[in-house]
């Protein structure tokens, strides 16, 4: 019955009091709020009461609470709404640690940004890079099918001059067969008719021989029968 009493006074006393300095300020703290009440200078090693123990005590013993039990009650409810407070504003930030993230998140994003730009320039130049390069893969084309095309137009002269080079030839070759032929033709009558002409020769000399003989033995007979 006790603690239920004490319980219950420290219920209205909670409820009756405001914005003032007597009893217990429950609300729910933001950002600042909590950092203050952190933040609170603790004389002499103690913390900062944010309870009104004596109205609380008071109030108690008016309950029909005893004394003793009443500051002990009072004691310990402070304690655990102290380190309950201490304990929700450890999870907020200071107003201090809020501008250094925010300072922090700025040059963060600053980077981010100057490496998007870096990013965004580097993109560029290879994209200029790769401009070039196909432009210099096009010419290096277009130089090759030029050297191509004058490799080629040259090899088709020389293969041209050599053609005819080499039908000139060929005619010369059966210019100088023909003439051979001709020569040879040309010997071989003239052999024939050296020939003829010996044989010719050779049959007068035989029959001017044979004649030569038969007026010798002609005259020969003739002188024998002279002589007889």
């Amino acid at each position: 019955m006790a603690a239920y009493a004490a319980a219950t006074a420290c219920r209205r006393a909670a409820l009756r009091s405001g914005s003032g300095s007597i009893g217990m300020k429950l609300f729910v703290p933001n950002r600042m709020d909590s950092r203050s009440f952190s933040e609170l200078p603790k004389p002499n090693g103690k913390r900062l009461s944010f309870v009104d123990t004596l109205a609380l005590v008071r109030r108690l013993e008016a309950q029909g609470v005893p004394s003793k039990q009443a500051e002990a009650i009072t004691g310990a409810m402070t304690e655990v709404l102290n380190d309950s407070l201490e304990y929700v504003s450890h999870g907020f930030v200071s107003k201090g640690e809020m501008q250094k993230n925010e300072m922090t998140q700025e040059s963060n994003l600053s980077k981010f940004k100057t490496e998007v730009k870096s990013s965004q320039f580097i993109d560029h130049h290879f994209s200029l890079l790769q401009h070039e390069t196909e432009k210099l893969k096009n010419d290096i084309e277009k130089m090759r099918s030029e050297l191509r095309y004058e490799i080629d137009k040259v090899t088709a002269g020389q293969r041209l001059d050599l053609n005819l080079e080499r039908g000139r030839i060929r005619d010369e070759l059966n210019n100088q067969n023909q003439e051979t032929t001709n020569l040879t033709t040309k010997l071989d009558r003239e052999i024939h008719a050296l020939r003829a002409q010996l044989e010719a020769a050779k049959y007068e000399v035989i029959k001017y021989c044979i004649g030569s003989l038969a007026s010798v033995a002609a005259v020969g007979l003739a002188v024998i029968r002279i002589l007889m």
